[in-house]
Parts: structure tokens; sequence; C-alpha cells
């Protein structure tokens, strides 16, 4: 999978170099490329931004800049995301329905957001454009959702994790459940020990205990 990000702020993705994804990017599962918006500003101040029309407070990401970004990377393969609190919530089913493209590029919006025409313009020429919230929060810009996605969907991607058997595991969470609680070893750690049906060696009742703790977790809201 190729994913490009393009951001005001190039130094945020930094730790795309860490961990499971930077290993997947040293054995050629993943390519990454992370591109300046200011590099495609042609005024002295390196502008990306101007005040909104209608008006209101804040300052709103031009389209003609967004469009120089785009143009050279968008393909027939490429998936357009843009990042805004009023996109549709990311989720573990659209992780994996994401894991399946080829391309994908994130679109790291600040201030009031992006131009709305830039995804009208892609999505008219038949791209497909996804506009994506990580909650119902606001944060300072698409960096730090851009991040959680791209981990997210990039350990789905076959030869990333280790132990591919962790994805079966996770199933809880497709099916609505939240994960069940995990223990190792000390069986007793400041007087709290582990709960006795782990350490029972049946499998089949330890399996029974998982899903009613995922069953219990989920109907609690942790």
């Amino acid at each position: 999978m190729k994913i490009d990000t393009i951001t005001i702020f190039p130094e945020y993705f930094a730790p795309l170099q860490l961990s499971l994804i930077g290993k997947a990017q040293e054995r050629g599962i993943v390519e990454v490329g992370i591109h300046d918006l200011r590099s495609y500003t042609s005024d002295n101040h390196h502008s990306v931004d101007d005040t909104p029309y209608g008006g209101g407070a804040g300052m709103v990401m031009k389209p003609e800049i967004w469009g120089a970004a785009l143009d050279p990377l968008m393909t027939k393969e490429s998936d357009l995301i843009i990042l805004t609190p009023a996109g549709r919530k990311f989720d573990q089913p659209m992780a994996h329905e994401l894991a399946q493209a080829t391309h994908l590029v994130f679109a790291c919006g600040r201030y009031e957001g992006i131009d709305a025409r830039v995804g009208q313009h892609y999505a008219a020429k038949g791209f497909r454009v996804h506009e994506v919230s990580i909650g119902d929060y606001v944060l300072g810009g698409g960096e730090v959702a851009s991040l959680v996605m791209i981990e997210a969907i990039a350990r789905l991607l076959p030869g990333v994790l280790g132990n591919p058997e962790s994805l079966v595991e996770e199933s809880h969470v497709q099916e609505g459940f939240l994960e069940y609680p995990n223990y190792t070893k000390p069986p007793t750690w400041r007087d709290i020990a582990v709960p006795e049906i782990l350490l029972s060696g049946n499998h089949a009742a330890i399996a029974q205990w998982r899903a009613e703790q995922a069953r219990i977790r989920a109907s609690e809201g942790l």
C-alpha cells in the first residue's frame, strides 16, 4: 500500500518511522510519502489560508493550494481522505474497508478546515473521496487523526503484524464488543490476583469467560 499525507507540519509524521509501520516500510509492505503543503504556494509568506466567505471566525485553507498539491498524487487507484470533524466517524469496519485500497491520500486540514470545493472537485472527477472524523471532538488539525487512521489501517495489511492471530482476537471489536481484559505474569500483583479461570488450562471455559467479559465491557461502555 502507498500512503501520502499532505500537511503544513511534515515533522508531525516522524512517528511513522517507528514500531510496526516503520518495520512495514523497511519490508516494502507500506510506502509513505509526506508532503509539505506550503511548498505548493507562490507568495513570499507561503500562505495557505484566507478569510471565509460569509464571515465568521477563523481562516479557511485555499483550494488552489490544495489542488496544486493533490493533482500530482491522485490516480485512478487513489482514495482521498479529508479529515474533518463533520465527516463520517472512523471505526474498525472502515479501517478494514480502507485496508483494501492501493493508495491512500490524507489531506490534513487546519484552522476552519479545507475549502469544501476541494472534496467536491475530486469527487466530481470520479475519485473516491472520504470525509472522516475520528471522534466527536475538535482537534487542532488533521495530523493526529491521520496518524490514528494510518496505524489502524496499516496493521491490518498482511505481514505487518508479527502474529496474524492477533487480528482474529480483535473480532470482538467488529462484532460490537470491546476486547476482554488481559493479564500476564506474575499471578498476583499488589494483592490483585489473575482470575483463576485463566490459570485453569480449560481453553473452552477461558474463551467463554473472555467473550462474557467483552460483552460486559461493551454494555458498561468502558
